[in-house]
């Protein structure tokens, strides 16, 4: 009992903890926290197209192959190397946290078992910097974690990539060599963690199509046209910038 009482404070303290990290994953969602608002002069951003994806779709070979024709960087599951190195935390963590379904007592009390366990909270806190600082890079392709709802809805180009269940259900049991059960429980696990995800941080329904500029169902298209498709938008982007009038210049008093 008395061992009971003496930790008690500690779990509190976690929880304590892990409720301030969830209210900053709000303020995050709702574009306050000071260090995500774009400032015209300091914050301007560099060309980025964001890649949301259904499980089984090939949102990341689309993702890879629009990277390799626009000769520009991909951030999908390196991402979280960017992430793990830039803040010293551990890649194997990362990997339990990515886009996955969120567990209330491994958030509250992980921290407090093991200080290598990394919350949903603070991996969404220093994913966010991480996407920031690549957009501000420019020439950027983001796979996945909700990379266009951390960077301003007009600046970029957001891309959802869809296809029917059986399609995605025959990729998965080619690629990883799992039966028709297995592979649809896979797909299935792996939508919903990424549906909550977007939903516990972002406020957003992934399933939305009026979030994207562009919807693509490659089952229909098939990837290699998915990718034209991509780049054919992004001429249009190219286009509407340049006929875009310049800012007029500040008058002086």
């Amino acid at each position: 009992m008395k061992e009971q009482t003496r930790e008690e404070p500690r779990i509190l303290a976690a929880a304590e903890r892990q409720m301030r990290a969830w209210s900053l994953a709000q303020e995050i969602a709702e574009g306050t926290v000071r260090s995500h608002r774009f400032d015209p002069m300091h914050g301007r951003l560099g060309d980025y197209i964001s890649i949301s994806r259904e499980a089984g779709a090939g949102g990341s070979a689309i993702g890879e192959a629009l990277g390799q024709r626009l000769g520009w960087e991909v951030l999908d599951k390196n991402l979280l190397d960017c992430v793990a190195e830039r803040f010293h935390l551990s890649r194997p963590m990362l990997e339990l946290v990515d886009e996955t379904v969120s567990n209330w007592a491994y958030d509250i009390l992980g921290p407090w078992l093991d200080h290598q366990i990394v919350t949903h909270e603070k991996y969404m806190v220093h994913l966010a910097r991480v996407v920031v600082a690549a957009a501000r890079r420019g020439k950027v392709v983001l796979v996945g974690r909700g990379g266009q709802f951390l960077l301003p809805r007009d600046q970029g180009l957001a891309v959802r990539i869809i296809a029917s269940e059986k399609y995605r259900v025959r990729r998965i049991m080619e690629k990883y060599a799992l039966g028709e059960a297995q592979a649809k429980q896979f797909v299935t696990t792996l939508d919903r963690g990424r549906r909550e995800f977007v939903g516990r941080f972002f406020r957003r329904d992934v399933d939305d199509p009026h979030l994207y500029d562009l919807v693509i169902n490659v089952d229909f298209l098939g990837p290699e046209a998915a990718v034209e498709e991509i780049l054919a938008a992004w001429q249009q982007v190219e286009a509407r910038r340049r006929e875009a009038p310049m800012p007029a210049s500040p008058r002086c008093s």
